[in-house]
This record gives structure tokens, sequence and C-alpha cells, in this order.
């Protein structure tokens, strides 16, 4: 049974006063909550912070991006060995990173291979744009962004994948549950191609994309969907939590 996965996308909000305010407003509740893996991913500066506050705590840290070299002179930029010591995840192939910033599916496939040689765990985004969407084209792009992503990578469960339209992103327009969950069990046929039916099944595949208190529980229904990448939700401690409680109660009665 793959364990359902919340994690709190921060972006670029919060000061480092704001999010340790951020966790503290969040923490006793997040961390009773039980059947559920929870990451929150604030912005670097914060990292050791709040790495401190998280400590005997149920609550997983996770970075929002990383470049894949270990040192050099690449400034500006946080190599996975800064990140290894503070936190267990990093979300790569953001959308965002891709589209404001050029990263390429090149790039991307050596930022995974990079956070997993050294003991990260990849919460890998893929999505299309609303043209892809619009012209039929999802499938198409979401299989060579994962292809792509996974190229030269041995099978691994040490992996979560987020699909994330970049259409919902931000826009306070979600896909549908249904379409979501289909577009995630493409997902999971590609990664059974690439790799093998044993892990498609094991790696766990989320939905990102305007997710809220009130619309989660339309994905997690859905057997499909292993939980969510949630953005500006994230921000509200009462919200958040409130889909992380929404996700277990609905989860646990499913199983």
């Amino acid at each position: 049974m793959r364990i359902p996965f919340i994690a709190g996308n921060w972006k670029m909000n919060t000061t480092a006063a704001e999010a340790e305010r951020l966790v503290l407003e969040m923490l006793e509740r997040l961390d009773k909550i039980e059947g559920v893996e929870k990451v929150l991913c604030p912005p670097f500066v914060s990292l050791v912070a709040i790495s401190m506050m998280l400590e005997n705590s149920s609550i997983k840290l996770g970075a929002q991006n990383m470049y894949f070299e270990a040192k050099g002179a690449y400034t500006g930029e946080i190599s996975p060995l800064m990140l290894r010591e503070l936190c267990g995840f990093v979300i790569l192939g953001h959308s965002e990173r891709r589209w404001y910033f050029g990263e390429t599916d090149e790039q991307v496939n050596k930022k995974v291979k990079a956070a997993l040689a050294n003991k990260l765990k990849p919460i890998l985004c893929v999505g299309e744009r609303l043209e892809d969407n619009e012209a039929g084209k999802t499938e198409e792009v979401v299989s060579r962004q994962v292809t792509a992503a996974l190229s030269g990578i041995e099978p691994v469960r040490d992996l979560v994948i987020a699909y994330e339209p970049v259409w919902a992103i931000g826009t306070g327009k979600a896909a549908s549950g249904k379409q979501a969950a289909a577009t995630i069990q493409f997902i999971r046929a590609v990664v059974a191609k690439l790799w093998n039916k044993g892990i498609a099944q094991d790696l766990r595949i989320l939905y990102g994309g305007s997710v809220t208190g009130a619309n989660i529980a339309e994905f997690i229904s859905h057997p499909e969907i292993d939980g969510a990448l949630v953005g500006g939700a994230s921000l509200k401690a009462e919200e958040f939590v409130g889909i992380v409680e929404r996700t277990a109660e609905i989860k646990k009665r499913t199983k």
C-alpha cells in the first residue's frame, strides 16, 4: 500500500521569521496526523532553522530546487551536498523552473541523478501547458518529460512524481479529479515501460495545481492519486493541516 504524501511548496514566500511562525502555527497538529507522509518545502534561507524545529517530529523537510554539481564556481546555486545535511527531499523540474528559468529536460535528468546519488529523494514535477492540453498533447508532453528525467537511472523507489499541469498552477483552475487520475495512471504506465510494473505500482504519484482544502477530496478519493504538492494553500496553516487531515481520513477509509 502506497503511503499518502502531502508536500507544501512555499515557493518564493515567507521571510525567515515568517517561516518559523508558520511552522509553529501548524507543527503540533500536523505532527499528530498519522498515515500520511508530510513534507514542508520552504525557501533555502529557512532550511536550517526549520530543520531544527522539525527535529523529533514526524514532519519531513524538502528543498525547492538544487544544482547538479557538488560544488564549484556556480554563483547563486545550491548543491546536493549543502542540502543532504538538512533535508530528505528536493523538488525538481517544477514548471516554474522550466518556464521562467529555462530548465531543460536534460538538466532535470542531471538533477535527479545528483539527488539520488546524495540520498535525497526527488519530487519530480511534470506537466503540460494549456496549449498542449487543448491540442490533446498532454500524454505526449508528460511522457517526454518522465522519460527524459529518468533516462539512465536504475529503477528506484526513493522517488515521488508530481503531475502539475502548468495551466492549473497558481491560477485557481484545478484539473478535475477524473482528469488528474487518468494522467497519473498514464504516468504510471510510462514508468512501468521504462522500469518495471512493480516499481511503477510502488511509486507515489501526486497531483499539484491549485489544490485547496475545498477540492482535496476530489483528488484523494481516486486510488491512482497518492497525494498532493500544495502551493498557495500550504502558506495557510489551518488550510494545510486540513488538507493533510482530510487526506488521512479518506485514504484510511479506502484501504
